[in-house]
Formats: C-alpha cells, sequence, structure tokens
C-alpha cells in the first residue's frame, strides 16, 4: 500500500496547500462558516476538510505533530521543506490507518478528474480550448495558409 498512500498524499498535496494558505493554523479551530469557505474556494475547502479528517482521528502526539507542520508551513509558505514536512505528517498518518486512507482518498475527485479554480475580472478556467480571448476590444486573426 506505500504506493498508493505516495500517490494519495501527492493528489492532496494542492488542496493541503490551499487549506494552510486560506485558513492557516486555524485550520483545526475554524468553525465551519460557509461564506468563508465560498470566498477560500472549493479547493481550501476540501483541503480543510482532509486535514479534520487525519487530526480527528489521530492520537494527542499525533495532532501535536499534525498542528506543528500545519503551523510552520502557514508561517512558511514558500518553504517546500516545512511543505514536505506537513505531507510527510499526511502519510504517516495514512499509513498506520489503512481505514484512513480510504477515507481521505473518498474525499478526493477521482483520478483523472478536473479542477480548475478560476478567480479574477474575465478570468478563463477551460478543460480543453482553442482560443480564448478576454478582454475588451479583442480582435482574432485566422492564421495564414
Amino acid at each position: 500500500m506505500g504506493t498508493e498512500i505516495v500517490q494519495l498524499v501527492e493528489q492532496a498535496g494542492p488542496y493541503l496547500s490551499a487549506a494552510v494558505g486560506a485558513y492557516g493554523a486555524a485550520v483545526f479551530s475554524r468553525a465551519q462558516d460557509a461564506a468563508v469557505d465560498a470566498a477560500a474556494g472549493a479547493t481550501a475547502s476540501l483541503g480543510q476538510r482532509i486535514l479534520r479528517v487525519v487530526w480527528h482521528r489521530r492520537d494527542d502526539q499525533g495532532r501535536a505533530a499534525l498542528e506543528s507542520a500545519v503551523r510552520e508551513a502557514a508561517e512558511e509558505p514558500d518553504d517546500e521543506d516545512a511543505a514536505g514536512a506537513l505531507r510527510q505528517q499526511i502519510k504517516r498518518a495514512l499509513r498506520e490507518d489503512a481505514e484512513l486512507a480510504r477515507e481521505v482518498a473518498a474525499l478526493l475527485p477521482a483520478a483523472g478528474g478536473v479542477t480548475v479554480n478560476v478567480s479574477g475580472t474575465r478570468a478563463i478556467g477551460a478543460q480543453h480550448i482553442g482560443i480564448a480571448a478576454s478582454g475588451d476590444n479583442t480582435t482574432i486573426h485566422p492564421a495564414q495558409r
């Protein structure tokens, strides 16, 4: 199950990063707030759910280690080592609890699924696209043959 856990943590990584970026160390203690969750985005909300599920299944020592890793990742958002330490805590928890691994896997979008987060004025999000134009007075000229 080692390879599956690594892949699961890799898939969860962007969600975890988004949650830590949006909620910081308060990711465990913040009350559910639909308005805040909507502003933070679906990616951050899913990351928060993953972190909470893992946190609730850990013992006191495991919770403290996870909280510490989240706090460090929140304080140093550009530090890959801090992000790696958080992923390592998640990986350890999933390896120790097969049911937790299945629960986290069920939270994540199906492999091959697509998640697109788009924000900002005239932002465009698409899975497959030919031409996309955003802005005032945009002109598209066909290719010369």
